[in-house]
């Protein structure tokens, strides 16, 4: 299930980087082409500009001295706008091959979309029969699944936490009763041992009180006798 989960996921990434992607190729393609009309627009500037400054030096009736002066500035502005062009088509350069890489990672994308074309068409076959809008949808609703199947298994697992430490915590509270009890009983076995050892005592002592009630017994009679003997002899 989990291998599944991720395939499913691995699918629905690849399928938002094409879409993405498309959308990086399409700005770049819009920004390719600004950039290149902005050129255009320097170049006829450019050629604009010479064309004026050479009609200016040759319809101008200045001294070969202002000639100079002109053709030294003439110089120095193709100079400066030959260095802008440099600069403007190395920058040109560089933006075709951005273009250029990222029509290839587009490519590589597209193509390996296609091993997943199968689940794209599933998906859509299924934004047609369900409730979803688009595929986007989908997957909002798959990831709402997955968060809340995460919070399902971690709730299970504190409940497994609170079941092992309730389990704990029960083992804990029966040995502390059983040794408890035990030591109830010991007392209680102490206690029997006492009462058995008192009563064993209590019979040795009524077994004595019988023997100096009787011993007292026979004196008293052995003294009436001798009362009454006594008694006889006087008269």
């Amino acid at each position: 299930e989990e291998d599944s989960n991720n395939s499913f996921m691995c699918v629905l990434k690849k399928i938002e980087e094409v879409r993405q992607m498309g959308k990086v190729v399409e700005e770049t393609q819009q920004a390719f082409t600004a950039r290149m009309q902005a050129l255009a627009e320097q170049w006829i500037d450019l050629h604009a500009r010479r064309a004026q400054l050479k009609a200016h030096v040759m319809t101008s009736g200045t001294t070969v001295k202002e000639n100079e002066r002109l053709r030294t500035q003439a110089l120095k502005k193709a100079k400066e706008e030959k260095e802008e062009n440099s600069k403007k088509e190395s920058e040109l350069l560089t933006a075709r091959r951005e273009l250029e890489a990222l029509k290839k990672q587009h490519q590589e994308l597209s193509k390996k979309l296609l091993k997943y074309s199968l689940f794209k068409r599933y998906l859509e076959n299924v934004v047609e029969n369900s409730q979803f809008h688009d595929i986007d949808d989908i997957i909002t609703y798959y990831k709402a699944l997955l968060r809340t199947r995460k919070d399902l298994l971690q709730s299970q697992w504190w409940h497994w936490q609170l079941m092992e430490q309730g389990k704990g915590l029960q083992q804990q509270i029966r040995a502390e009763k059983e040794a408890e009890m035990l030591q109830c009983k010991n007392d209680l076995v102490q206690l029997q041992e006492a009462l058995d050892q008192a009563q064993s005592d209590l019979q040795q002592w009524e077994d004595r009180w019988a023997k100096v009630r009787d011993r007292a017994a026979r004196n008293a009679a052995e003294v009436n006798c001798l009362s009454m003997a006594i008694h006889s002899l006087f008269q």
